[in-house]
C-alpha cells in the first residue's frame, strides 16, 4: 500500500514539472532596460524627531478648607445658643465643641438657671479654633422676712431696711450663698440666724421676735383696764400642801413639784369696779348686782364681784390676757414661800375675822415677795382649770393646765351644775382662815357670786 502512494506522488511531480516547461517556451521575450541614474541627492541632516505637543494642562481646583470650630469651656449643663439658636448644652465636665459653624462674627450666649447670661462675639475662621472661656456668675437672690412690724433687718451687717405695718420686708439683690441675717425691734430680743441665699431665687424668712425679759417685779399699765401688772419670772415650786400644814384636805395632795416654763405678767390687784366698768361700757355688757355693802357700784376700787367664771374669762379676753390657770395662781401667790401664807394672816388678807362682812378696797394689805397684793383673801379668785380634787395625783410637772374638759373632772355634781365645776383660789373676805391659804383649793359651779371675783394674766408681750 505505501507502495502505490508514493508513486502516485512522484507522478503528480512530474506532470507540475512538464507543464512549468511548455508555459516557459510559450511566453513572448522582452527587454527591459535600465532606468537612467540621476544624480545622488544632497544629504540632508535628518530632522530630529519632533515630541508629541504636550497636552494643555487643565486648572486644578483649590483644596476645600478645613471647617472652622468653637470650642466652649463653661459650667456643667449650660446652654449655648449661637446666633440665638440652640447649639447645644455642655457636658458634665463643661464643655461644648460647635462643629462647623459658618465664618464670621456670631453672637454667642451661654445660659444657665441662677447664673447670669455670658454674651459675647466670636469671630469664626475657616480652619481654625476659638476656644471660648464662658464663666457663668450666680444671680443674686431675694429675702422675704417676716417679723414684727417696725424692725430692722441687717444682711452680713449692713441694713437692709424695716419690715412694713405687716411686719415683712423683701430685700432684694442679696448675693448668693451663706448670709448672716439679724433682726432687731425695741422692746423686743434681738433674732439672729444664718441663711442660705439661693441664686435667682427667693428664700422667705419667719423670724418671731420674743419680747425682752422684764426683771422680777418690774410694773407695766394696760391701757385698756387701767389696770397694773407685774411681770412674773419663769421658775420651779412645790404646789400643794405646804410641809407641815395641818389643814390641808385630800384636793391639796400630794404636793408634787411643778415648772413654770415661760414668764407672764399678773394683775397686781384683783379686778376692780372701776375696771370692770370700762368692760362693760366697750362691749355692751350688762354690770353684775351690786351688793350690799358696794351699794350702785359707787366704789370703784373695791374689787368687782358677782361675776360668773363666763364673765370673769370675757373680761381678760377683752383686756389682752387670760384667767391664770391653778398652778400659775399658785406659784404667783407663794411668790417663792413654802408656807401656808406668805404672811401673817392679818397683815397679808382680808378674811371673816377682820373685813367687816364686806370687801375693802384693792391694794391695803401687804404684798407677797412678787409685789402682789390680795392675793389671799378680799375675794375668791376664778381659775381656768376646771375642778378635779383628785386631779394632783397625775398633773404633769411642766405648765399644768388642769383636766381637759368638764367629763374627766372628778367632782361633786349638784342637780344644777351637771356642766361641772371651775376651779377658785385664795379665799375670801367672808371666809374662815382654813380657806385661806396658798395652797386651798376651791370649786364651784361657774355661776355669781357675792364672793367671787378675778384677776388676769398676760403673756410675755405684755400689755
Amino acid at each position: 500500500m505505501a507502495t502505490k502512494v508514493r508513486c502516485a506522488l512522484i507522478f503528480v511531480l512530474f506532470v507540475l514539472a512538464s507543464v512549468l516547461c511548455a508555459y516557459a517556451q510559450l511566453r513572448p521575450e522582452v527587454t527591459v532596460k535600465p532606468k537612467p541614474r540621476k544624480p545622488p541627492a544632497a544629504k540632508v541632516a535628518p530632522k530630529p524627531a519632533e515630541k508629541p505637543a504636550a497636552k494643555a494642562e487643565q486648572p486644578q481646583k483649590p483644596p476645600e478648607p478645613e471647617p472652622g470650630q468653637i470650642i466652649v469651656e463653661t459650667s456643667p449643663n449650660a446652654e449655648v445658643y449661637l446666633d440665638d439658636q440652640f447649639v447645644g448644652r455642655a457636658n458634665p465636665q463643661g464643655r461644648l465643641v460647635i462643629g462647623n459653624p459658618a465664618p464670621g462674627e456670631r453672637r454667642l450666649r451661654v445660659a444657665l438657671a441662677g447664673k447670669r447670661d455670658y454674651e459675647a462675639k466670636a469671630t469664626v475662621v475657616a480652619g481654625q479654633t476659638v476656644e471660648v472661656a464662658a464663666a457663668l456668675a450666680d444671680l443674686p437672690g431675694r429675702v422675704l422676712v417676716r417679723s414684727s412690724p417696725g424692725a430692722e433687718v441687717f444682711v452680713d451687717g449692713s441694713s437692709a431696711g424695716t419690715t412694713d405695718t405687716n411686719g415683712q420686708l423683701p430685700v432684694a439683690g442679696v448675693p448668693a450663698g451663706s448670709r448672716h441675717l439679724r433682726i432687731t425691734a425695741a422692746g423686743k430680743r434681738e433674732h439672729r440666724q444664718n441663711i442660705t441665699v439661693a441664686a435667682g431665687q427667693e428664700t422667705t424668712i419667719e423670724a418671731t421676735l420674743e419680747g425682752l425679759a422684764p426683771t422680777a417685779g418690774a410694773v407695766k399699765e394696760n391701757p385698756k383696764d387701767g389696770l397694773k401688772y407685774v411681770w412674773i419670772p419663769p421658775g420651779t415650786f412645790m404646789m400643794g400642801c405646804s410641809p407641815g400644814d395641818a389643814e390641808c384636805d385630800g384636793g391639796e395632795k400630794p404636793a408634787h413639784r411643778v415648772t413654770i416654763s415661760k414668764g407672764f405678767w399678773m394683775g397686781q390687784t384683783e379686778v376692780t369696779v372701776g375696771a370692770f366698768k370700762r368692760f362693760a361700757s366697750a362691749t355692751g355688757r350688762g354690770m353684775p348686782k351690786a351688793p350690799n355693802f358696794n351699794p350702785s357700784w359707787s366704789n370703784q376700787q373695791m374689787p368687782i364681784v358677782n361675776v360668773s367664771w363666763d364673765d370673769a374669762e370675757a373680761y381678760c379676753r377683752w383686756a389682752g390676757g387670760h384667767l391664770p390657770s391653778e398652778a400659775e395662781w399658785e406659784y404667783t401667790a407663794r411668790a417663792g414661800s413654802t408656807e401656808p401664807r406668805y404672811g401673817p394672816l392679818d397683815e397679808v388678807a382680808w378674811y371673816h375675822g377682820n373685813s367687816g362682812g364686806r370687801t375693802h378696797e384693792v391694794g391695803q394689805k401687804r404684798p407677797n415677795a412678787f409685789s402682789l397684793y390680795d392675793m389671799l383673801g378680799d375675794v375668791w379668785e376664778w381659775v381656768s382649770d376646771w375642778y378635779d380634787g383628785s386631779y394632783y395625783a397625775n398633773s404633769p410637772e411642766v405648765d399644768p393646765l388642769g383636766p381637759s374638759s368638764a367629763r374627766s373632772a372628778r367632782h361633786l355634781l349638784t342637780s344644777f351644775s351637771a356642766s361641772g365645776f371651775r376651779g377658785l383660789r385664795g379665799g375670801s373676805w367672808s371666809d374662815k382662815p382654813r380657806y385661806v391659804r396658798a395652797s386651798y383649793r376651791g370649786g364651784d359651779y361657774p355661776g355669781r357670786d357675792v364672793v367671787y371675783g378675778c384677776r388676769c394674766v398676760w403673756e410675755a408681750g405684755g400689755p
